[in-house]
């Protein structure tokens, strides 16, 4: 048994992808591999107490000094060396994603501490030239940070191989050990039956289909959506769009202010529930899944449709990892290219044969590849080979 530390910058009730992530993690490390978890987060109204070897401490602060000299003391209560997992976002930490003491602080608890330091990666550092002159600055700072950070790191987690590249240069030479670790479904598959049939009666057609889009509706993901919702509300008048998740009505709002006539074909669920969710993932018929640098195992929304073994179609980007070419698990259109993605939603729409092949490609690749057993697995092999980069 080992105790685990994560640290993390957001924790339900906080919603997200990282805090959503974590306490998946948090869960199967105590239920899987009978670890003790200590998770430090900002504060929440949560409760505190010990619940199926997980402790939450809700003390993070808003990671200035003080806090982290706090945070440093209470650590300081547990039997070193401490096995520290941060959940790396560089906006995370506030600073406006500039907290370079929190980095700084990280290396002091490897080099003076003793501490085993493991990063996992979910996003490196802001890219120069990719927004305004006044990017740039945190730009060059986050590289800053990042150098600090590896070096205080023993272990690199990565969501895409693609932060390995973009990483190890600045690791310095170091021979830091990185590894792939893709991020799980955070949408639990439920297999309720009468659940499905109540969805696809409240939003589905007599006969067509149930298109569906599970996301959070931000810019980058809307500006290929749109397009793509008003494509198929011209060429497949006979199926139902089905928006999920936080954002989806507001969504939907601004896209029938330019298409009104679409009120009745696309529809928006808001916000749900894990189970509710579930249903309404596993009772679409389709999902599209645009992404603007690619499809890639960092996409949580897309591991809930591979999990609940739908057919989906997305794009391919500069962060696809080659697997997903290989694989026939999902349908694949090059980001931008609109008539293309749409074909393939209309070929699979016709296509039952096809939805259904490509669906159980799905489920299979997710129980095979991208399962939180599977990161806990990695996380017991690391412990099993050698030690890793020492400091």
């Amino acid at each position: 048994m080992a105790i685990w530390h994560l640290i993390t910058s957001e924790y339900p009730p906080q919603f997200g992808g990282v805090s959503d992530y974590t306490c998946q993690l948090a869960r199967s490390l105590a239920e899987r591999g009978g670890n003790q978890v200590h998770v430090w987060c900002p504060p929440h109204p949560s409760d505190r107490s010990i619940s199926a070897g997980i402790t939450i401490h809700p003390d993070l602060g808003k990671y200035r000094a003080k806090d982290l000299r706090e945070l440093s003391h209470k650590l300081d209560q547990f039997p070193g060396p401490r096995r520290i997992l941060v959940q790396w976002v560089p906006h995370g930490y506030g600073f406006y994603s500039m907290n370079l003491g929190f980095c700084l602080w990280l290396w002091n608890r490897a080099a003076r501490h003793g501490d085993k330091v493991q990063l996992m990666v979910h996003e490196p550092f802001l890219g120069f030239g990719e927004g305004s002159w006044r990017q740039n600055i945190p730009a060059a700072l986050h590289r800053l940070m990042t150098m600090i950070l590896l070096r205080a790191a023993e272990r690199v987690w990565v969501s895409i191989p693609e932060w390995e590249r973009r990483l190890r240069p600045w690791a310095l030479g170091r021979n830091l050990p990185f590894q792939w670790l893709p991020i799980p479904s955070n949408v639990p598959v439920i297999n309720d039956v009468a659940a499905v049939q109540t969805v696809r009666r409240r939003y589905g057609m007599k006969d067509g289909l149930l298109i569906g889009h599970f996301g959070t509706y931000g810019r980058p993901v809307v500006s290929l959506l749109e397009p793509i919702l008003l494509a198929l509300g011209q060429h497949s008048i006979e199926h139902t769009i089905l928006l999920m998740g936080i954002g989806s009505e507001a969504f939907r709002q601004g896209l029938l202010q330019k298409k009104p006539e679409l009120a009745s074909q696309i529809r928006a669920t808001g916000g749900l529930t894990p189970e509710d969710l579930s249903s309404h993932v596993a009772a679409c018929d389709v999902l599209i899944q645009p992404y603007l640098d690619g499809v890639s195992t960092r996409r949580t929304s897309l591991m809930a449709g591979l999990a609940h073994g739908r057919a989906i179609v997305t794009t391919t980007g500069r962060a696809t990892e080659p697997l997903w070419a290989t694989t026939g698990a999902v349908a694949l259109a090059p980001t931008g290219d609109l008539n293309t993605f749409v074909g393939l939603v209309s070929e699979l729409c016709v296509n039952e044969n096809k939805r259904t092949r490509m669906g159980d490609s799905a489920r299979e690749l997710y129980q095979e590849r991208f399962d939180i057993s599977h990161t806990i697995a990695a996380f017991q092999q690391a412990d099993e080979r050698e030690p890793a980069c020492a400091f």
